[in-house]
């Protein structure tokens, strides 16, 4: 499994459903264009209806684009089907054959390839060794958990050394626990394989934890594509910033902008944020986002706006302190509790920020 790696690229591709009831047709991916490095794992994120799965199938070859061109190591690949791609799939479902061991199982795509009977012996060994389920080869999958399911159906795509893998949604399935455990597995074999990866999901802890970037889309367009540090701290627009994590928004009246910093007024108080969207600029209407560790809790009057303490929520590294305020319910991180004062539900606070941790947005929505 020592394959070298590939690139994907994704050309202005759209693909449109043809409603055949009369209706108006679904633009599922509507001008998608990216390119994965040879290398790199690469997350769709979103949410349910945004067109990821939808680019992943037409990567796979499930589906195909309406426009645009779909390459593979330089190869255009669009109209090819999926057994003519460089690419495996490992989906939602495991779709494991029940009649067949682990090994059994691992071994079905080498054999349907007519890969000799010592090579495949070989490659399955390689591939259930590089994901844990060596002990676990004579064992049926109704005898498996749900993670050990889950890296039978990743092995079963790994063995057959795809160019590129694809993941739809593959830990969906499993509880809070298995996910976690599972999300360090599939990073750690990617990246000991060096595979290209394309992993969809609508889950940001997943893709934040995973990615090398994370393309997030919106009804069929992408809407921002960058580092997981990136799209969380420097989003683009209202709905990336609340899509990939917890935020707070104040409007704000815009009062100068430069390469980086952005002045601007919140009830007539003048503060500075560390940063603003390129759409940002005076007289445009503008929210200046807060992420729950940005903001910090002090006496009444001394803040940006004044509240009260509803609930305390005890975490052990931190305690999540929802206030009430006239913007709505804030959500404030405070770390390393047991160093510090806590206020009291029902008391009587002002919150303010750390002006390097905010960022300033576009009002308007998408």
């Amino acid at each position: 499994m020592a394959k070298e790696p590939v690139a994907v690229t994704v050309d202005r591709v759209t693909r449109i459903y043809k409603n055949v009831k009369g209706r108006a047709d679904v633009v599922a991916v509507n001008e998608a264009s990216f390119v994965v490095s040879p290398g790199e794992l690469v997350t769709l994120l979103g949410p349910s209806g945004c067109g990821k799965t939808t680019t992943l199938r037409m990567i796979a070859g499930f589906d195909l684009p309406t426009k645009g061109a779909i390459r593979i190591g330089g190869e255009d690949v669009s109209s090819l089907p999926p057994n003519k791609r460089d690419t495996a799939t490992v989906f939602q479902s495991y779709g494991l054959f029940p009649h067949m061991n682990v090994a059994e199982n691992v071994a079905y795509g080498l054999r349907i390839r007519k890969v000799s009977k010592a090579e495949t012996e070989e490659r399955v060994k390689r591939a259930l060794a590089l994901t844990g389920l060596s002990d676990l080869a004579d064992r049926s999958p109704g005898r498996l958990s749900g993670g050990q399911q889950q890296r039978v159906a990743l092995s079963r795509s790994l063995v057959v050394e795809p160019g590129v893998l694809l993941l739809d949604e593959p830990l969906s399935n499993l509880d809070a626990l298995l996910r976690e455990q599972m999300r360090v597995e599939i990073r750690r074999i990617q990246k000991s394989l060096g595979i290209t990866a394309v992993y969809v999901t609508h889950d940001r802890v997943e893709a934040m934890s995973l990615s090398d970037r994370v393309i997030v889309m919106k009804d069929g367009r992408i809407r921002q594509v960058g580092s997981p540090s990136a799209i969380y701290e420097q989003p683009d627009s209202v709905f990336v910033a609340g899509f990939v994590g917890k935020v707070a928004f104040f409007p704000v009246d815009v009062q100068g902008v430069d390469d980086g910093s952005c002045a601007c007024a919140i009830r007539g108080k003048t503060v500075r944020a560390g940063s603003h969207a390129p759409a940002v600029a005076v007289g445009k209407p503008a929210v200046l986002m807060a992420r729950p560790e940005s903001l910090r809790l002090g006496p009444p009057e001394q803040g940006v706006v004044d509240g009260t303490v509803r609930q305390n929520v005890y975490l052990g590294s931190s305690v999540e302190s929802f206030v009430t305020t006239e913007y709505g319910e804030l959500l404030v991180q405070i770390d390393d509790p047991a160093g510090k004062r806590v206020a009291a539900e029902g008391e009587r606070v002002s919150v303010s920020f750390n002006e390097d941790r905010v960022r300033v947005l576009p009002a308007a929505a998408e």
